[in-house]
């Protein structure tokens, strides 16, 4: 009788002792818990409209091209999600302490066969299907995103396609060069566009391959020396917006930022006529002075007036001829040490 009453006692105090343990278990888990949340929290503070900008589009382009992510999205979680659920159910029903049956005689299953070949081939479908859809929606030469088609021969019949504007943009290392060819005007650096009307682009580069992006406009499009590329787009209400290189060309590719600034009609018209006062001119000549390797710090901006007519395709062909430029050791060398010695190669425009 003692020995029973002295075997209760000690199963009690394991037992409590194992209670103890798992509570301290839990809370320390929980404290994981509560700090992996803390940290997810802090991580998406910086999570800002300023910082996503493919999630905030101002352009049919930009928000087509959302859109049909979103859509992909949603149907890649079609598979994920069911199929995270199914493992952890199967974890939880076929654990080793529950001891569920087994059957080794299994082999087929209609259900399961359904599930596991039938969901992967609706999913495949459904992306074939918006893909061939976006491949014309946001074809980079000829978007029906911006406008009804009445065949895919034709172009869109939305006003303002018929007679976009044309601008041509060279990629240099490592600024960027918009030139406004109907309007003999060009500009560095910054590209100035109208509101509601849609915007061609073709564009070229001097050297290495680069990439032309607009997140909240236009996708990313590469720029490739001694070819032509093309691009449109529309921005549907004034603003702001930053462009940038989207691709590793030299040391100085992370400057190569410049800002789109969208007018009202009216607005660019009054641009236009302003530009084309502006005291420099552009021609080949002045034209390979910029397209000398540069690292722009201060992202100096420049306006050109009489553009030499069929500037870019001289640029191109000069390209396809081999007319590059080599970039200085001391542009990379020790790039350090001179911005802490203000070095007047990266204090700005270097050139006139």
């Amino acid at each position: 009788m003692r020995a029973d009453i002295i075997a209760a006692l000690t199963q009690g105090m394991i037992a409590i002792v194992q209670l103890r343990h798992r509570a301290d278990f839990m809370r320390r888990r929980c404290g994981w818990l509560r700090l992996s949340l803390l940290a997810l929290l802090a991580l998406l503070s910086g999570c800002s409209g300023h910082q996503l900008r493919l999630l905030h589009p101002d352009g049919p382009i930009a928000a087509t091209s959302l859109r049909l992510s979103v859509i992909d999205v949603l149907i890649m979680l079609c598979i994920i999600l069911p199929t995270g659920i199914f493992v952890a159910i199967s974890l939880w029903r076929f654990r080793a302490a529950r001891k569920a049956s087994y059957d080794p005689g299994f082999t087929h299953s209609v259900r399961l066969e359904v599930l596991m070949w039938g969901v992967p081939f609706a999913a495949v479908a459904a992306l074939a299907y918006f893909s061939w859809r976006g491949v014309f929606l946001v074809n980079p030469y000829a978007p029906t995103a911006l406008g009804q088609r009445k065949s895919l021969l034709a172009m869109p019949d939305r006003p303002g396609t018929a007679n976009p504007l044309v601008i041509d943009v060279v990629a240099t290392d490592w600024q960027w060069l918009f030139i406004y060819p109907d309007q003999h005007i060009a500009t560095l650096n910054t590209l100035s566009l109208p509101a509601g009307r849609n915007i061609e682009f073709r564009l070229t580069a001097t050297d290495v391959v680069n990439d032309f992006y607009i997140p909240q406009l236009i996708g990313m499009i590469d720029v490739m020396p001694g070819m032509r590329t093309k691009d449109m787009m529309r921005a549907d209400r004034p603003g702001v917006w930053q462009g940038f290189s989207a691709d590793i060309s030299g040391a100085g590719f992370s400057w190569m930022q410049f800002p789109t600034r969208v007018m009202t009609q009216a607005g660019f018209a009054a641009w236009v006529a302003k530009t084309q006062a502006a005291p420099r001119h552009l021609d080949y000549a002045r034209f390979r002075s910029i397209a000398r390797p540069t690292i722009d710090l201060r992202g100096v901006t420049r306006n050109f007036s009489a553009v030499q007519p069929h500037l870019f395709s001289r640029i191109v062909h000069a390209a396809v001829k081999g007319a590059t430029d080599t970039t200085p050791m001391f542009l990379t060398e020790h790039m350090r040490r001179d911005l802490a010695r203000r070095a007047p190669y990266l204090s700005g425009y270097p050139h006139s």
